[in-house]
């Protein structure tokens, strides 16, 4: 089913009208602007000053979730390598519509782990299971909570491996660890946040190992770094094909007009299929919040915050943007099919995600569609002829059924890499995981 019948997500949330659109982007703008942030920033660091408090970064450890796994890997060294008091925190998983697919997440989360682990010169166990026992993570939880915060950060890549080594047998005793995680999950809600292996400091996120280098960063303009010399502890790995003969190979692409994330991966996507001439499959999907998958202002607003930060890391403009879910999608994608008949799809999709979401161009009008359309090489007064038709919807109900039910992935972009003989498929999501198809391009193109 393309839409469900009952959306969990408000009508005005779907189908917001043209008013809501421009209140939004005012409120995204005061988000993505680097001014803003820069003043919000040097606001902070004055306060710091003035009382002539330390930097203090707040870690939000969840025992079951892998990311927090990979993340104790890290915590000390950080710690030792930066001027900084760490205050950690115990949490359990949010749930509800910040994170809706929870048994879902954690087989993903397993999953993706353990891809990405070497290549952060990190590890997971390979026979680890999708979430250690319930006593196993009781046990961990009251030895960790027991500790002064140095010990805690100094103990907890040996108590967290214990905890995802098979068979690690801890016994809980009959106690429970529910007040302390119920006490740091209390203070994760009220500094506006919902995810496990996350890194608060002066106001911004930081998730796991992923996003660690922005706060390295951010500490080192501050003078905070110890060791300026060394490298960031976890970089990110570059997004390289370049030499590669990847023709044996086939990459399917889930993009959704409405992702920040598809807007600033959509196309270096495209660029990496080119370089490297891998067989190519573009599979546009309906955005997640029109598919009926639960969704929070503060979850909404990390995202867009996130996608800037991420943004200005690639090089890729983002910000103003107007949305353009809803109507606009649907108007969107009734092109499709024309557009694919003259290869421009791929050109139409990239032009009208530049136009939503780094010119600030409203779609929902029929000015704003003609600019996009027409700057994708597209002709107007042809595309009209196919506007709001609906032949588009059973190409795309057939992606989010290979996305959504074939490959376990719910979220956008996602990406499957398959090929070659007797290799197994890649799925994975994300823009931040375009560098791991990359490598995996590399390896399967020597094979």
């Amino acid at each position: 089913m393309l839409e469900p019948e009952n959306n969990p997500n408000p009508p005005m949330m779907v189908d917001p009208p043209g008013w809501l659109r421009y209140l939004l982007r005012r409120q995204f703008d005061k988000v993505t602007d680097l001014r803003n942030v820069n003043k919000r920033r040097e606001k902070a660091e004055r306060r710091r000053q003035r009382g002539n408090e330390p930097h203090v970064v707040e870690y939000f450890h969840q025992l079951d979730d892998p990311y927090s796994h990979l993340t104790a890997q890290v915590l000390a060294t950080f710690a030792e390598r930066y001027d900084i008091v760490i205050k950690p925190h115990l949490i359990r998983a949010s749930g509800g519509k910040n994170q809706p697919e929870l048994e879902k997440l954690a087989q993903w989360a397993r999953r993706d782990a353990e891809l990405i682990a070497p290549h952060y010169g990190l590890t997971f166990p390979k026979d680890a299971p999708v979430q250690p026992s319930v006593g196993d993570q009781t046990t961990s939880a009251l030895s960790l909570s027991a500790q002064s915060d140095e010990k805690f950060i100094s103990s907890l890549f040996d108590e967290s491996t214990k905890l995802w080594s098979v068979g690690a047998g801890g016994e809980s005793g009959g106690s429970t660890a529910g007040p302390i995680l119920e006490k740091g999950s209390a203070r994760l809600a009220e500094l506006g946040h919902y995810s496990g292996a996350t890194f608060h400091y002066a106001g911004e996120w930081y998730w796991g190992v992923d996003r660690l280098f922005h706060l390295e960063q951010r500490l080192r303009d501050l003078g905070a770094c110890k060791k300026p010399d060394l490298p960031f502890i976890c970089p990110r790995p570059d997004i390289d094909v370049s030499g590669v003969d990847a023709s044996g190979l086939t990459l399917d692409f889930y993009p959704s007009l409405n992702s920040p994330y598809t807007s600033i991966i959509y196309d270096r996507t495209i660029a990496l299929k080119d370089e490297c001439d891998i067989r190519f499959n573009h599979k546009p999907v309906l955005p997640m919040i029109m598919r009926g998958v639960p969704a929070t202002r503060a979850k909404g607003m990390y995202i867009i915050f996130d996608t800037k930060r991420e943004g200005e890391f690639l090089g890729v403009p983002f910000g103003p943007m107007i949305t353009p879910i809803g109507e606009p999608t649907r108007q969107a994608y009734s092109l499709l099919p024309w557009a694919v008949q003259q290869g421009k799809d791929e050109a139409l999709m990239s032009s009208l995600l530049a136009h939503a979401f780094a010119k600030g161009i409203g779609l929902h009008t029929r000015k704003g569609m003609k600019r996009a359309v027409e700057a994708a090489g597209l002709d107007w007064q042809e595309a009209q002829q196919y506007l709001g038709s609906n032949d588009w919807k059973p190409m795309v109900e057939r992606h989010q059924g290979e996305m959504v039910e074939g490959l376990g992935l719910w979220g956008v972009p996602s990406y499957r890499l398959s090929g070659l003989d007797g290799e197994p498929d890649l799925a994975v999501w994300g823009q931040d995981r375009l560098w791991l198809i990359a490598a995996e391009i590399r390896r399967r193109a020597k094979g």
